[in-house]
């Protein structure tokens, strides 16, 4: 009986929902990029998504609607057999980022401005459904740099709302709500309607940490992100941080920071293996090869997701700063976190992807180091 009552209630309230909607159609479309980036004369090519999930995922239908979003926006998308046969020509398998020569050529030999690069980082489709990715857009040309680049993380039961009619149980669905998230951001930087986001919570702040007085906060830098040692049980945690902290660094004006595709480009041309970490023998070598400033480095000791509706993600590492003119570390950290920090009253506040937790920890460090 009780579960009838309750039943009935959720189909009146959907029917509610349902009438406010239709009497605010225009309200379904608020927040879309169409349109905003009318006019931006911008060709782009977009790269296949790059699987860090370790899961089976539509990757192909994604691609798709990322490249439908982009068309929307207003930007050009170069069509796919002019992108098959460049990478074909050029022998680009690494979809992960550009290196000098492959960005030169984009430019020069087929007119592309910019690359979008995606990785996904947590497909989930049990309920309720999960996922994470990061996306970001590469200028093309002698000089490649992150023209924008974010990362989302969602779950199907993030805003459950009023007797649950927020949760997301289709895979699908939420899968879209990724993607136009990303296509927002993308538009909102392109058009100069971005946002800057506010101070990060203090319960993110690393346990311990320490600055030192060579790293100034008005000083401009270029910076070498690496992947972080991983000594977590998730593959890929330790990229999955690199492409975190370039994220939240490349928001800083004062940062030129180097893409992952030049960095790996470099690794691999010198030879260089970071084993057990970065040495400052390493240092050494990647600070000349890269002509950077500073190199920001770390381990990761736990990287875990959960799977069902109940559990919380965890995340520990360290970050490190090197400091090319002093030759010292200039910034190191430690950071711990679950997503139920903080969090006392009906999970209001609670995280529940790695991705967004790491995120949230990152954008504590990054301030705390840089600003």
């Amino acid at each position: 009986m009780t579960s009838s009552i309750n039943s009935l209630c959720k189909v009146l309230a959907l029917v509610v929902a349902l009438a406010v909607l239709a009497g605010c159609a225009d309200l379904r479309v608020a927040g879309t990029s169409e349109g905003i980036l009318k006019g931006k004369d911008l060709r782009v090519a977009v790269f296949p998504i790059e699987n860090m999930s370790m899961s089976p995922a539509p990757l192909k239908e994604m691609r798709e609607s990322i490249i439908k979003k982009l068309e929307e926006a207003g930007l050009s998308v170069i069509d796919e057999k002019s992108l098959e046969d460049f990478m074909a020509e050029r022998r680009v398998r690494y979809v992960g980022g550009i290196d000098e020569e492959t960005a030169k050529a984009f430019k020069k030999e087929i007119g592309v401005d910019a690359v979008l690069i995606t990785e996904l980082e947590l497909y989930n489709v049990t309920t309720p459904p999960r996922i994470s990715m990061v996306s970001r857009l590469v200028s093309t040309g002698p000089s490649p740099r992150v023209l924008w680049m974010d990362g989302t993380g969602l779950s199907g039961d993030d805003s459950p709302g009023f007797l649950e009619l927020g949760l997301i149980e289709s895979p699908a669905v939420l899968r879209e709500n990724a993607l136009q998230t990303l296509i927002n951001s993308l538009a909102a930087t392109l058009s100069h309607t971005g946002k800057s986001p506010g101070s990060f919570s203090k319960r993110f702040r690393p346990k311990v940490s320490y600055r030192s007085p060579e790293l100034s906060a008005s000083e401009k830098y270029s910076v070498a992100v690496l992947p972080f040692y991983n000594r977590s049980q998730r593959r890929y945690a330790g990229d999955m941080m690199q492409l975190m902290f370039m994220d939240y660094l490349t928001k800083f004006k004062n940062l030129d920071v180097k893409d992952i595709g030049l960095i790996r480009q470099k690794l691999l041309q010198y030879r260089v293996i970071l084993e057990q970490g970065l040495s400052l023998t390493n240092a050494d070598v990647i600070f000349n090869t890269l002509n950077v400033d500073l190199i920001v480095a770390g381990y990761v000791f736990d990287y875990e997701d959960y799977q069902g509706p109940l559990g919380v993600p965890r995340v520990d590492f360290s970050a490190l700063i090197f400091d090319r003119k002093s030759k010292e570390i200039v910034w190191s950290s430690n950071s711990y976190n679950e997503g139920s920090d903080g969090v006392f009253f009906f999970d209001s506040g609670k995280i529940n992807t790695a991705f967004s937790l790491s995120s949230e920890m990152t954008r504590a460090v990054t301030e705390m180091a840089i600003k």
